[in-house]
């Protein structure tokens, strides 16, 4: 158990084909910066495209990852921020408009919250329920693109806001699985800030850039401009689409299709004139002509990358984003991913790379590990919240979000 909430901190990432865990701590010898001091993965079968489809298959997935992780670190882990995940997830724009009554007409605390609680006032459906709230920018009196309005004096205070939601069926289901398990969540966020969170600069974050997660169930993407999220959104379709293509394709099984994809799938130009390929699985050899591969695999991640573009056409963003595209996750290690990505979207692209953690760092290096590295980063800066009244157990995040914000953008 930690000692304090502040001396520890856990990122639990609960994904399609794996979850992973890591803990890390302050490290006063290294000007205080995050170190990881353990890590734990166990593969995942109880999820499909994200989402619980069994609670038993998760929470056990869920007890590897967090007793290797223990094993590790010396440290029982009771408590974790955790990702929600799966296409059910969705973000819309949103506004608030208040009237300041005090008499010298300064902006509060008060009052920036009580804007924020008005932004959340939106028709939603029975099954549905807040995850998280971004406030992009506040506008007063007519005076536009305001970072943080306390201390300022106006009448008419308003705020542009990014709400993401998430199906309460499913965030029920997650929050069951972690009952079994016997963790508790600190706090939930979507799995593509805690992506950006682990490796955008903040030169990236003013600049405008699109956070691309892709995982083995689901995309994950998040738009950061200006230091604020701009754009989440969740695509159904990862590295699993990829095997199924690969198997269907070359007519094989999919245990075959997942060795192929692994050892031999490539986007790079030089390697199309590979020719024939042997893959071998329990000690029976296949063989494969690699031009098969190749073209499988591009028109699937093409067919991605056109999902992506179309997200970027709704907040007119195509095409658009100077700090161009960061890929994590498991799939972007992909050969010649990053050069693909850059010629079908029209922006600069690149692997994206762990940043400001140190310890253990050279063990979680993988594209796969971001999520989960920005999850204990997140644990660390989000603070500990209240339930929202009503819910399955995902927290109330407004003024959990404004508090990282601030960090977010400062960084």
């Amino acid at each position: 158990m930690r000692d304090s909430p502040s001396n520890y901190y856990v990122g639990l990432d609960i994904g399609t084909s794996q979850v992973r865990c890591v803990v890390g701590m302050i490290d006063p010898s290294a000007a205080g910066k995050l170190s990881i001091i353990g890590h734990g993965s166990a593969k995942n079968s109880g999820m499909r495209k994200g989402m619980v489809v069994h609670v038993d298959d998760v929470a056990e997935a869920i007890i590897q990852a967090v007793n290797e992780a223990e094993r590790i670190s010396g440290q029982q882990i009771q408590r974790a921020t955790v990702n929600v995940n799966g296409s059910h997830v969705l973000g819309f724009n949103s506004k608030g408009v208040i009237a300041i009554s005090a008499a010298n007409r300064e902006i509060s605390v008060d009052d920036r919250m009580r804007v924020e609680e008005a932004a959340t006032v939106v028709s939603l459906p029975a099954n549905r329920e807040i995850v998280q709230f971004f406030a992009k920018s506040y506008s007063l009196d007519g005076q536009t693109n305001i970072k943080d309005p306390v201390g300022m004096h106006g009448i008419r205070l308003e705020v542009n806001a990014h709400i993401v939601t998430g199906a309460t069926p499913n965030l029920r289901n997650l929050a069951q699985a972690l009952e079994k398990a016997e963790v508790t969540p600190a706090n939930y966020t979507v799995s593509s800030l805690a992506a950006a969170e682990a490796v955008l600069s903040r030169q990236q974050k003013e600049a405008g850039t699109l956070v691309l997660d892709i995982g083995a169930g689901t995309t994950n993407m998040i738009v950061v401009e200006d230091g604020e999220i701009q754009h989440v959104a969740v695509i159904p379709a990862g590295g699993i689409n990829l095997t199924n293509d690969l198997a269907i394709g070359l007519k094989t099984d999919l245990d075959v299709a997942e060795k192929v994809k692994l050892e031999h799938a490539s986007l790079l130009d030089e390697h199309r004139n590979k020719g024939d390929i042997t893959v071998k699985l329990n000690k029976q050899a296949y063989n494969f002509e690699f031009g098969d591969i190749a073209m499988i695999t591009e028109a699937r991640i093409e067919e991605l990358l056109e999902l992506v573009d179309k997200e970027l056409v709704k907040i007119k963003r195509s095409h658009k984003l100077p700090g161009g595209v960061v890929l994590t996750g498991g799939t972007a290690s992909l050969p010649g991913l990053a050069e693909f990505t850059r010629d079908k979207l029209q922006l600069p692209a690149r692997v994206g790379k762990i940043q400001n953690v140190g310890g253990l760092v050279d063990t979680v290096e993988g594209t796969s590990y971001c999520t989960v590295v920005g999850l204990m980063m997140l644990d660390m800066l989000l603070l500990p919240n209240a339930l929202m009244p009503q819910s399955s157990g995902i927290v109330d995040s407004i003024a959990v979000a404004q508090r990282f914000l601030k960090r977010f953008i400062k960084k």
